[in-house]
């Protein structure tokens, strides 16, 4: 029997990391020796998207197969419709549809359900269709693009809460997404105490290096910090506190 999983974010988590840049995250993991966290792909389906977190729903698509991947298979109990159901609220849906761009895997109706249930965002290496009407429910997305055939077209729908690959990064049920306008980054479960505490203290220091990039001061010993630009950086950041 497998633990059930905790897709609750605490409120000042969410509140500490959406003041976080995808970029700065995406250094903080590389230092870190996680290279593979950024989701190819994910690209915000309108400007202007607000900077969103939550822990990862994850759903997965397989080629089509022409006995499976039909529009009976919509009312089947493995389908999106039936994950939809069992998303918490505030949790990140997260889609793998193998890169696949010429058949949307959800529409607007979807889309205005995932809205109801709470659901923080739509986050897939595929494509979305009824561009419109999922504009209009205002849930947001990151995706490829759009498509008007229907997911059948080209995917089989087959699980939901198990790893996935989603824009060939590694998902499991409960890793912690982050997403803004440079995309979206993962950040595993495990590592997300440590990132509370680098990940805003990152945003500090880097927010310091552009006041004196601003200053004129140039960038060799500066970005990255040497030892002399570290030690002033402290003492500034010591009256400050």
């Amino acid at each position: 029997m497998t633990t059930p999983i905790d897709m609750h974010l605490d409120p000042k988590t969410v509140d500490i990391l959406s003041q976080v840049t995808t970029a700065t995250l995406t250094t903080i993991l590389l230092k870190k020796g996680l290279r593979n966290v950024w989701l190819r792909g994910t690209r915000p389906i309108r400007t202007g998207q607000p900077r969103l977190v939550g822990r990862a729903f994850t759903l997965r698509f397989v080629p089509a197969r022409e006995d499976l991947a039909t529009p009976a298979s919509w009312a089947s109990p493995i389908s999106t419709r039936a994950a939809i159901e069992d998303m918490p609220a505030g949790c990140i849906a997260v889609v793998d549809a193998m890169g696949v761009t010429d058949a949307g895997i959800f529409g607007d109706i979807l889309c205005a359900r995932m809205v109801k249930r709470g659901v923080t965002a739509l986050i897939t290496d595929g494509v979305v269709r009824d561009v419109g009407g999922v504009l209009g429910t205002d849930l947001p997305v990151w995706c490829s693009g759009v498509a008007a055939p229907p997911s059948v077209a080209g995917l089989t729908f087959v699980a939901w809460q198990q790893p996935i690959g989603c824009g060939g990064v590694a998902v499991f049920p409960g890793d912690v997404i982050v997403a803004d306008d440079d995309g979206a980054v993962l950040i595993p479960a495990d590592l997300l105490e440590e990132m509370l505490v680098l990940a805003p203290e990152q945003e500090r220091l880097e927010a310091w290096i552009m006041k004196e990039v601003n200053a004129g001061v140039p960038l060799p010993g500066l970005y990255p910090a040497n030892a002399e630009n570290k030690a002033k950086y402290e003492a500034e950041m010591g009256k400050q506190r």
